[in-house]
């Protein structure tokens, strides 16, 4: 049975959480450290590491890995008015949104140069389909590309550094604090990269050579040391915070979904996508919490919203099953619907849920009264 901590609403089913002896998790008790951190120092080393980046007089100074998303615009605004050129990167999602696409075009009239990656569409379906199929991550395929990509193309480029959000190691708390900190690295990326410790070479079959995934091979630690580019969170340097992100992003021609949030609580967030949503909603079965808990713990840590808010906010939502996206899917990967909820119940975490009077339920569930969906059909 889950325990759930005593400030925000996360439990400690999920990946990197861990309850103190108060019941706090880390995420909470860095929101405390981050009110005392020392921004100004940390600023003044942003404002060092900007200094020796533009001393190299690369052809860019730095990459920035974008979606077209709320932080995106926070990273690039913020490099831009340091005095960086930076060269933009995205990993094109296969099923970009048309507000997605918007945002970026609106992301790259700040005044950047851009590069896609857009992968062979073949490769990448069945690269998405065995993700799912085999460890029920829809969006593992996505996050390799976007932690490899972007520094391979540094690294090939000569240009000396590249530029993250934030550190969710930090905001959501791990048990290594090695991990929390400014750089990301092979360490960061097994634990945090939604990769479930894999990389590119682990997926070499009969449908999808090394030369097929190549880009989604980043450079070894070695090739990274020898190229001397840095990857870091900007997060580390500046205090990110998803509304301010919203706010920059805004003044710069970004857009919000008109239809309400997608994909967790904010109307903002999990926007560029149609498929998103498959993502988070395996959480559920593997963690028993949606996207809403860690967006509403983010509230709650920013003072904006009390716990019994937060929970009265899941007790309204209810069911948070993203069908439309569910159905997107399916029919990209070339699965029926059947299909795809037999996966999930394969990863069905049992430590965390129990078969009662014909459905799943968690004992001792944050919301009391919460009325858990009946099995899922297999059409819909």
């Amino acid at each position: 049975m889950p325990r759930y901590c005593a400030r925000c609403i996360l439990p400690d089913s999920r990946p990197g959480v861990k309850l103190d002896p108060d019941g706090v998790c880390g995420g909470c008790r860095n929101a405390e450290v981050k009110r005392h951190i020392d921004w100004v120092a940390r600023r003044a080393a942003f404002d060092h590491v900007v200094e020796r980046t533009k001393a190299r007089n690369a052809r860019y100074d730095c990459v920035i890995p974008v979606s077209g998303g709320k932080d995106s615009f926070w990273q690039v605004i913020t490099c831009l008015e340091a005095g960086l050129r930076p060269l933009c990167a995205t990993y094109v999602y296969p099923g970009r949104t048309a507000l997605g696409e918007a945002n970026l075009r609106a992301l790259i009239d700040v005044g950047v140069d851009h590069i896609e990656l857009r992968p062979n569409p073949r490769v990448e379906r069945h690269f998405i389909r065995r993700a799912f199929l085999e460890r029920g991550i829809s969006g593992l395929v996505s996050h390799m590309a976007i932690y490899t990509w972007p520094i391979r193309v540094a690294v090939d480029q000569g240009i000396p550094l590249v530029v993250y959000g934030e550190n969710s190691a930090f905001e959501y708390g791990s048990e290594d604090e090695s991990l929390t900190g400014v750089r990301v690295d092979s360490r960061w990326l097994r634990s945090f990269g939604v990769t479930d410790g894999t990389t590119a070479g682990d997926w070499v079959d009969d449908q999808m050579s090394a030369g097929d995934l190549a880009s989604f091979y980043g450079p070894s630690e070695q090739e990274l040391e020898d190229s001397d580019t840095s990857v870091i969170f900007l997060g580390w340097h500046t205090p990110w915070d998803p509304l301010n992100s919203k706010r920059i992003a805004e003044e710069h021609g970004f857009s919000a979904r008109k239809e309400g949030a997608r994909v967790g609580h904010y109307d903002f967030v999990n926007i560029d996508d149609d498929m998103l949503g498959v993502h988070h909603h395996a959480k559920w079965h593997k963690f028993g919490i949606t996207r809403s808990w860690d967006t509403l713990s983010m509230e709650i840590r920013a003072g904006r919203m009390t716990r019994d808010q937060a929970i009265e906010q899941l007790r309204v939502s209810g069911d948070e099953t993203p069908w439309d996206d569910i159905a997107v899917f399916c029919d990209y990967v070339g699965i029926s619907l059947a299909e795809y909820h037999a996966t999930l119940e394969r990863f069905r975490n049992r430590d965390v849920w129990t078969r009662r009077d014909g459905r799943w339920v968690i004992d001792g569930f944050l919301v009391p009264d919460f009325e858990f969906p009946a099995d899922a059909p297999v059409a819909r």
